[in-house]
């Protein structure tokens, strides 16, 4: 007869089931232990709010041509004002949805997260949620933040609004907006590209070189095309009024949302297709 000593016997491991929610657990725990994520966020506040506060305060009629109807994005309105900034801080959250995505590839992590989520699609869900719900949030305190802080240097002046006015609050949400979708865009560049440096070059070029390009088009294939770029469809969204040949904030979000899920698209099928 033999007797077996129980304190040899390994205890049994509990093994956890990889749910969506302890995959967008594991990622908002990942988002927030990188130095960076607060250094590019910090970087995206401060651009939002100080570009739109020192434009309410060195508003010149003169100098916009405020005599005629003001179109979006031309600073002929304090909305427009006050979200001079949100082309910089759409570098700013652009960049660190990529540096989220692409930059466990350029570390070599992105193996140990796919070894712990085998079915993959989950971690690009989670990381998209992750930053899309953060940027939201901030990008719209900012701008609400930027339009208020600039506000007394448009006292007196013909394009001064106030919270309650007709569109404001709808225009600085619509920036927040806009701001979640680029860092979801981000996301999605960083994982089709799965290089931080390629990817950044490719939303730089997107937001900004593609509609400088679009200038050599014929006049009537530019006039035809311009509005659906992104970043043209994308400020369609905040803006408080709409300028001819432009879209409406509901169609500017629908054409922005369509590109960034035709990125995501692109990433969840090279994620899904090829090795990490």
């Amino acid at each position: 007869m033999t007797t077996t000593d129980l304190s040899v016997v390994p205890a049994r491991t509990r093994v956890h089931q990889v749910t969506g929610r302890r995959v967008l657990r594991s990622e908002w725990a990942k988002f927030w232990s990188l130095r960076s994520s607060w250094i590019t966020l910090g970087v995206a506040l401060v651009l939002l709010v100080l570009f739109g506060t020192i434009a309410g305060y060195t508003y010149s009629p003169d100098a916009t041509g405020a005599e005629g109807p003001p179109g979006p994005g031309s600073g002929g309105d304090a909305v427009a004002l006050a979200l001079t900034g949100v082309t910089f801080a759409s570098l700013a959250v652009g960049v660190l949805g990529v540096l989220l995505s692409a930059g466990e590839y350029s570390t070599g992590m992105i193996r140990s997260t796919l070894a712990a989520v085998p079915r993959r699609l989950p971690v690009l869900w989670a990381k998209s949620a992750v930053i899309g719900v953060i940027a939201l949030i901030l990008s719209t305190v900012g701008a609400l933040a930027a339009f208020q802080l600039g506000a007394p240097g448009l006292d007196g002046e013909r394009i001064s609004l106030s919270l309650g006015d007709d569109g404001v609050l709808r225009g600085l949400a619509g920036a927040g907006v806009y701001l979640a979708l680029v860092a979801v865009a981000g996301v999605a560049l960083g994982v089709l590209l799965r290089s931080s440096a390629g990817a950044i070059a490719a939303l730089v070029g997107i937001l900004l070189v593609l509609p400088g390009l679009a200038t050599l088009l014929p006049d009537s294939w530019y006039d035809t095309i311009t509005p659906y770029l992104p970043s043209n469809a994308g400020s369609a969204i905040y803006a408080l009024t709409e300028s001819a040949g432009s879209l409406s904030p509901g169609q500017g979000l629908a054409v922005f949302a369509g590109w960034v899920a035709l990125a995501l698209a692109g990433a969840a099928h090279r994620l899904v297709r090829t090795d990490a």
